[in-house]
Parts: structure tokens; C-alpha cells; sequence
């Protein structure tokens, strides 16, 4: 197992939902990417013989990640371990931060006590992102203080990555706004590894991107942009919970084992 001034990685398992599965970052036609794949490429640059599993799967609860995830990720023996979930926990009408962070905490529990390094990420205010999604506020304020209390009981490494001004910008985010774009896997995946302190890894990640070619709508024009998103994707996602339906139906694991990582030109 690696020290912490040596971080020689060469085991890495990712669990979690939709943003470890890589959606926003390439698609179901060429294959998905995300921050884990994107982490896993950094690792793989500065040690040879790195192996990588992705066990995340979209529109998994904590408590589904868990369930599903947490054996297959131990019986691979990983000597680093992502672990983010808890978004679509906190978009459910009954939401708890501390079972969620139970569920969590249960997962870094086990996956240190076997000699794991885990690393996890805290989450950017939705309401900085889009005004509609202010009511949720007070949840991630909840759901990444008990985070952070769970992670510093167990070693875990935390990703802050939800209080840089640079999380806002739209650039980042995928049409839908609840996921990351491929700019904003490869932020994300790039304060992990300065979290962790990998080799070649710096703050880069957050400081802001130059000033966008057209300025962001305002008055009327930013109203009309709320509206034609609730209609496109908020209205939609609504009809699936009321449904009792996840896009993740029937969905496994991307990459269930531990397979060598093939490093090349970036793809952002």
C-alpha cells in the first residue's frame, strides 16, 4: 500500500452514480468519460502498471451505492477508492443528510479498515448554478457538513470543490445542469488529484476560465433560458420520480473489474 508521502497508487475503484459513471462527459453512443476516468489517466501518467474499476452507475441513491458497490469494490482490493454520492439522495422530497452520510461513512469505513486511501468531493450550492434550485441550498450545506465530519473520522481525503467561485461558471456544467461537462470532469478530476497531492497536480483547477465569447443572458433572456430548461429537463426528471423510474434502470457497471488504464491525448 502506498505512504502518504509516497502516493504510488495502483489500485483505483470509483464508486458512486451518475458523475462517477462520467455522464456529461461524452455520451451512451461513444462511451462515457468522467472525472474517474479522466483521475485514473492522471494516475496512470506517473505510475506504470496502474488498473482502474468503475463501479458507478446513474441515478444510484447512497444507499444503493452501498449496497451494490461497496463488496464488488472491496473484493478488488483497491489501494485508492472514490466514493461520491448523495446528489440524488438530496432531490428527493425526504431527505435525511445524516442517513446519507451514514451511508457513506459505512462505505469509508470499510474500504480504509482493508488499507484503502479514499478521496470523496463536497458539492457546489445548486442555487449559484440555477435560481430554481434554491430551496435545495439548506440540503447540500447539510449533506457536505456531515461529509466532512464522516471523512475526518476515517483519513478520508476531501475535495473541496464547492465553494470556489470557478464552480458557477455554465461552461462546467452539462445542458441539464446537474451534470458536469467534460471541462467540468476534468476540474473536477484534477482537484482530486491535487486533494491527494498526486505527482504533476496543482490549484489550477480553481482559478477561473477567460470571459466567454457572449455574456450571460439577463432580464427576460435569463427568465426564457429558466423556463425552456424546467421544460427540457427539470419537467422530464419530475415525470420519472413520479413514475417510480431512474435512468439508471437497468444499468450496470461501465467497468466492473480492474483493467490497465490507457493513457492518450486529452479528449476534452
Amino acid at each position: 500500500m502506498p505512504h502518504a508521502d509516497d502516493p504510488h497508487y495502483l489500485r483505483y475503484v470509483a464508486l458512486g452514480d451518475s458523475q462517477t459513471e462520467g455522464v456529461g462527459d461524452g455520451d451512451d453512443t461513444v462511451g462515457l468519460r468522467g472525472f474517474a476516468d479522466r483521475l485514473a489517466e492522471h494516475l496512470a501518467q506517473h505510475n506504470k502498471g496502474v488498473t482502474y474499476a468503475n463501479l458507478g452507475v446513474r441515478g444510484r441513491l447512497a444507499r444503493h451505492v452501498r449496497a451494490e458497490q461497496l463488496a464488488p469494490a472491496l473484493a478488488l482490493r483497491p489501494d485508492l477508492a472514490t466514493v461520491v454520492a448523495g446528489v440524488n439522495d438530496l432531490l428527493r422530497p425526504q431527505f435525511d443528510a445524516d442517513e446519507v452520510a451514514g451511508h457513506l461513512e459505512a462505505m469509508f469505513t470499510a474500504l480504509t479498515a482493508q488499507g484503502a486511501h479514499v478521496a470523496t468531493l463536497t458539492f457546489p450550492d445548486p442555487a449559484r448554478i440555477t435560481p430554481l434550485a434554491r430551496p435545495l441550498s439548506s440540503r447540500v450545506t447539510a449533506l457536505n457538513t456531515t461529509i466532512r465530519r464522516a471523512a475526518r473520522r476515517h483519513g478520508v481525503t476531501v475535495a473541496e470543490t464547492g465553494h470556489h467561485p470557478v464552480v458557477t461558471d455554465p461552461r462546467l456544467w452539462s445542458p441539464d445542469r446537474l451534470h458536469a461537462s467534460p471541462l467540468g470532469h476534468q476540474r473536477i478530476a484534477a482537484a482530486l488529484a491535487h486533494a491527494l497531492a498526486l505527482p504533476g497536480s496543482n490549484d489550477d483547477w480553481t482559478h477561473p476560465l477567460p470571459p466567454p465569447a457572449t455574456p450571460s443572458p439577463t432580464g427576460w433572456s435569463a427568465t426564457a433560458a429558466e423556463l425552456r430548461w424546467a421544460a427540457a429537463f427539470l419537467g422530464p426528471w419530475l415525470g420519472r420520480r413520479l413514475r417510480g423510474r431512474s435512468t439508471g434502470d437497468g444499468r450496470t457497471a461501465k467497468r466492473p473489474r480492474l483493467l490497465p488504464v490507457r493513457v492518450g491525448a486529452d479528449r476534452t
